[in-house]
């Protein structure tokens, strides 16, 4: 497998640099025998009593800070994750690379930032005060690097799920699938007898992280954060028993399920950190179904979805949804996968 496999052309009309109008009026690729265009208020058509939905209730933090360099120089500052009360693991960027123990400006009072250590494309840093004081008071949302935008009102709103637990500020991206559900569709979800259950996993900066291996086994995946509840595992287990099926909202859904299922044969109650790396050949153990938007060219999301529905499979719902001008990426439109057959 070569990652320049999993490349392909957008043409930039079809970025979404903002969102929908309403969340639940973008449009929905059903993917089965054919290809189904409908709009996502029709997903509920898919779902059935019995069935179990999984969604992520993380929530974004303002990941983002503005800094300076004492020449002057601008370095903004995308947190990965907070560490403890003062560290954290951030990416920088800046016209120069920075050194160890560089100190950064937030302003011009006792606000400052010092480099302690460069490990791959993360450096870890100190704050000179608590950090979440500091991305309280000077932080905004990190919308994806590709909008080449700074983040407008409307983005604090639309660009967390309505389901974000408040208590779980911990994620540097979005989990974009869910961005579609507005809180009447999961009702209208819910009658229908439909279980909806939610797991957790703190996103970090590595879902946009392009693969520069041309031997994907190779690629280092980035490890993030999970929680499986002891009531979603149950949930989940006695759905694997029945004739119903799992459909993951997003692929971080799906990558806690089949990381849990991975590690220990099964799915149990978990809290701990996955760096799993879903490619084509892996074998699917949790998840039927999968709700997701449309991902960036040579990333992990591609392989995984490849990995998931079948890269032929994949390669016509994209040729149809770029030829019928479906919109891509973060605040796109989305897509329901089975999973393929022999996986």
């Amino acid at each position: 497998m070569k990652i320049t496999d999993y490349n392909f052309e957008l043409p930039e009309k079809l970025i979404a640099k903002e969102p929908a109008s309403e969340r639940s009026s973008s449009k929905l690729l059903v993917v089965e025998d054919q290809l189904i265009d409908r709009t996502f208020l029709d997903i509920q058509d898919y779902l059935h009593e019995g069935d179990l939905l999984i969604v992520n209730d993380t929530k974004v933090f303002k990941a983002r800070l503005n800094a300076f360099k004492s020449s002057g120089g601008k370095v903004e500052i995308l947190l990965e994750r907070k560490i403890d009360e003062f560290h954290a693991l951030a990416l920088t960027k800046s016209n120069r690379p920075l050194k160890e123990n560089d100190i950064l400006n937030i302003d011009e009072s006792e606000v400052f930032i010092e480099i302690l250590q460069k490990d791959d494309y993360l450096s870890k840093i100190k704050f000179s005060k608590n950090i979440e004081d500091v991305i309280e008071g000077y932080g905004v949302i990190p919308i994806p690097p590709y909008l080449n935008r700074d983040p407008q009102e409307e983005d604090y709103k639309r660009y967390q799920t309505v389901y974000a637990n408040h208590g779980k500020e911990r994620s540097s991206a979005a989990p974009t699938a869910g961005l579609h559900f507005e809180n009447s569709l999961l009702d209208s979800i819910k009658n229908k007898g439909v279980n909806l259950a939610s797991i957790t996993l703190d996103i970090g900066l590595g879902t946009f992280k392009p693969i520069t291996e041309s031997d994907i086994p190779k690629h280092r995946m980035h490890s993030e954060r999970i929680y499986l509840s002891e009531v979603t595992s149950d949930l989940i287990n006695k759905t694997l028993r029945s004739n119903s099926k799992i459909i993951s909202v997003g692929t971080t859904s799906l990558r806690c399920l089949e990381a849990v299922h991975n590690q220990f044969g099964e799915v149990r109650p978990f809290e701990g950190e996955t760096d799993i790396f879903i490619y084509p050949g892996f074998k699917f153990n949790v998840v039927d179904s999968l709700i997701t938007n449309f991902h960036l060219p040579k990333t992990t999301l591609l392989l995984l979805v490849s990995a998931f529905a079948g890269e032929d499979t994949i390669k016509k719902a994209y040729k149809h949804a770029i030829n019928e001008e479906y919109m891509f990426f973060s605040y796109g439109d989305a897509m329901l996968l089975n999973r393929k057959k022999d996986t």
